[in-house]
């Protein structure tokens, strides 16, 4: 799945943090714990270059906890931050998140200064929230919804930090279609700008590999169909997605099945692990690759058809 999406405030939003970003002293930034590789924006690591950064994992409560603590090994060995997993129901667990940058900027407050934090992340990965609770006060406007947040601000957390926001930004484009699939699954992107159907038949095909068990549960299945499709039909069939004639409504046993993912009914679920990563990024190298060369010969082409006519 190819998601481009880059709104002129997303643009905005980019410049400004380059412009910001020097006088920060810690990088906080907010993954969702189910798609910690889908979820982390290329365009951050090339902004904060080598400025100390604390990887949240949010959501902790709705993906699979032994591989959350796989992905918090992974991004502390693989990119020398460190990393930890929350959920804002615990307001305890948030607040490490302050205790991990003083750690980080001790030399800030051995001055008297203030710590100044910027904290990022996609959108809907529940960055807001975290702000509000940091803070003990409703500052950021948070919403269900991607894109909620459209301007910077600057909040002093009245502890020694001061946490400029950022407007949650996506990067131009998606290169590995299987994260465009998860940012989907998970709502990362507008519901307006994703087809239910086909983001459905791929996250149930993932879940019948993974999660067999969580689907047999959940739709009353004494065993799992073969096909994707006859899955959903199963699916659709088990929640009552019934149109005339006794046709299945794949559309709605789609939404139910995507919904039911994001508010964990299935229950704890992890959509990636890191050596999947590491071969979706092969092939979408070779991919690339492939694209090049087809393009390079298409030109060369299109330059012996030009020459032979001149002829």
């Amino acid at each position: 799945m190819s998601i481009q999406w880059f709104p002129g405030h997303m643009h905005k939003a980019r410049k400004e943090i380059e412009e910001v970003v020097p006088k920060i002293d810690v990088i906080i930034e907010v993954l969702d714990a189910r798609i910690p590789f889908s979820s982390e924006n290329p365009l951050i690591s090339s902004i904060r270059g080598d400025k100390p950064c604390v990887k949240i994992l949010n959501k902790r409560d709705l993906a699979d906890p032994e591989l959350t603590e796989l992905w918090i090994k992974h991004l502390e060995k693989e990119q020398g931050v460190k990393a930890i997993a929350i959920t804002t129901s615990n307001l305890a667990e948030v607040n490490q998140i302050t205790d991990l940058c003083r750690k980080l900027a001790p030399h800030r407050e051995d001055m008297g200064k203030q710590i100044r934090t910027m904290i990022m992340g996609i959108p809907n990965v529940g960055k807001s929230t975290i702000i509000n609770c940091l803070a003990g006060r409703m500052i950021a406007i948070t919403g269900n919804q991607p894109a909620v947040t459209r301007r910077q601000q600057r909040i002093n957390l009245q502890n020694g930090i001061v946490l400029s926001d950022t407007p949650g930004i996506l990067w131009p484009k998606v290169e590995n279609p299987h994260s465009g699939f998860r940012l989907a699954a998970t709502g990362a992107v507008k519901d307006t700008a994703i087809e239910y159907d086909e983001v459905a038949f791929y996250t149930v095909e993932y879940l019948a590999k993974a999660y067999p068990e969580r689907l047999q549960e959940r739709y009353n299945l004494d065993e799992l169909p073969e096909t994707d499709i006859e899955l959903m039909e199963a699916i659709g069939r088990s929640r009552g997605c019934l149109r005339a004639g006794g046709r299945i409504d794949l559309h709605k046993a789609s939404e139910i099945l995507i919904n039911e993912l994001r508010n964990g009914t299935l229950g704890k679920i992890t959509l990636e692990l890191p050596e999947m990563i590491t071969e979706e990024l092969i092939q979408v190298e070779l991919d690339n690759t492939r694209k090049m060369e087809e393009k390079i010969q298409k030109k060369e082409m299109r330059r012996k058809r030009y020459l032979k006519n001149k002829r």
